[in-house]
């Protein structure tokens, strides 16, 4: 009895054949989730088209999207402490796949937002619950693996959406890439069913509802985790504004390009799978804040490449946006859970939130400076991110 109590407790590493079945399992369900969320991104001109829309009401298709994930991740990050991690993430993740079969149907543009927005709702749940089903399946000094290789899929997710979607489209039609991506998905979410070990260390929390709000808000009166929360919010704010107007941008003049080159330039999200794990090992070297502050300096630097009216230049922008970008997200992220001194989850679940409402505004609001000013509006909002870094040194920065 007291060995199988010990098997129950202790945790996966990365010499158990389950550690690295629950690790293609979470991957492969986070390249469907992210890819769910941005897929439609590079071909935004092509509903602007089709539809007979402004590109601020086709940013929508990716806003609202990221709303309703807002709220899914409040409700799913309740019920996951309720239900269970695997059994929410199973249910959402089918969920969140079948609208990919449904929308090449629609006729209407407002249907079709309606069908993202629930699509947004069920992606929810991988993110609301993976990430706690890791600190409790794995043996503690392999959590931190698990969660680079987790954050890493998030961004292979993020480009193989955009990537896929927007080349098909191209060639053929939206309508045959989200077919074709909705057969890959299921594919992934039947790899996800097998390899996925189940819990084992998951406890049912008999907290009421009320309680776990209180531990998760009661971060929102912290001052020294509000100016990190910022910092979720204008990352994001800055990097959606200007992948989600870069094809109307490199579509127009001088540039002309086509959308299957403009996809393209999605690729610069590889950097994340070598940012995000190297960006650990920088702090260990440098300290969390020269290594936030280095990095948005990079981040910075890329954006502003993107003014100059040179496809390899921008190009070249966008690789150092998004390494700068990723290494500063996962820096934040960490930094957030290190300086709350209690309820760590509620933290980083205001954190989470905090950053998709960045990704929200940053598809939509940003629309009203393309529009106004064009290309420069888009990049100006970079000048966010230095009240940030000046505020964070002062504060969450100082504590870890």
């Amino acid at each position: 009895m007291g060995n199988q109590q010990r098997t129950y407790k202790n945790g996966y590493t990365s010499k158990d054949r389950p550690f690295w079945m629950a690790i293609i399992a979470l991957a492969a369900a986070s390249v469907m989730a992210f890819s769910n969320i941005y897929m439609l991104q590079p071909i935004l001109p092509i509903f602007t088209r089709e539809f007979e829309v402004s590109p601020t009401a086709s940013s929508l298709l990716i806003s609202l999207t990221i709303v309703s994930l807002i709220i899914g991740l409040l409700v799913f990050g309740l019920l996951s402490d309720r239900w269970g991690r695997v059994k929410l993430m199973k249910v959402t993740m089918l969920l969140s796949i079948i609208p990919l079969f449904i929308m090449p149907f629609l006729e209407s543009f407002s249907l079709l937002l309606i069908l993202r927005f629930i699509q947004g709702f069920f992606v929810a749940g991988l993110p609301a619950a993976a990430i706690a089903y890791i600190g409790e399946e794995f043996e503690q000094r392999s959590v931190r693996i698990g969660i680079s290789f987790y954050i890493a899929s998030n961004a292979v997710g993020g480009m193989f959406g955009r990537v896929f979607v927007g080349y098909i489209s191209e060639f053929a039609s939206w309508q045959a890439a989200l077919w074709l991506l909705f057969v890959l998905e299921a594919l992934f979410f039947i790899a996800f069913l097998i390899l996925l070990p189940e819990s084992r260390n998951f406890q049912t929390s008999d907290l009421p509802i009320k309680d776990d709000l209180a531990g998760m808000f009661i971060h929102l009166k912290d001052k020294n985790l509000i100016p990190a929360f910022y910092m979720g919010i204008v990352i994001q704010l800055t990097f959606t504004g200007i992948w989600t107007y870069l094809p109307f941008y490199l579509s127009d003049e001088p540039f002309y390009l086509s959308i299957g080159t403009i996809t393209f330039a999605y690729f610069a999200y590889g950097l994340g799978l070598v940012s995000s794990p190297a960006a650990s090992k920088l702090s260990l070297s440098f300290g969390m804040a020269k290594v936030v502050v280095t990095s948005v300096l990079v981040m910075v630097t890329g954006i502003l490449l993107t003014a100059v009216p040179v496809v390899p230049l921008i190009y070249a922008g966008l690789g150092l946006m998004c390494f700068g970008f990723f290494v500063v997200h996962s820096m934040v992220a960490a930094s957030v859970n290190q300086a709350a001194t209690h309820h760590k989850g509620g933290a980083s679940s205001i954190y989470l939130v905090s950053y998709y409402i960045g990704v929200a505004a940053g598809g939509t609001f940003t629309g009203f400076l393309w529009g106004a000013i064009g290309w420069f509006g888009v990049i100006a909002l970079a000048i966010l991110l230095v009240p940030g870094v000046v505020w964070g040194r002062r504060t969450y920065l100082r504590t870890v």
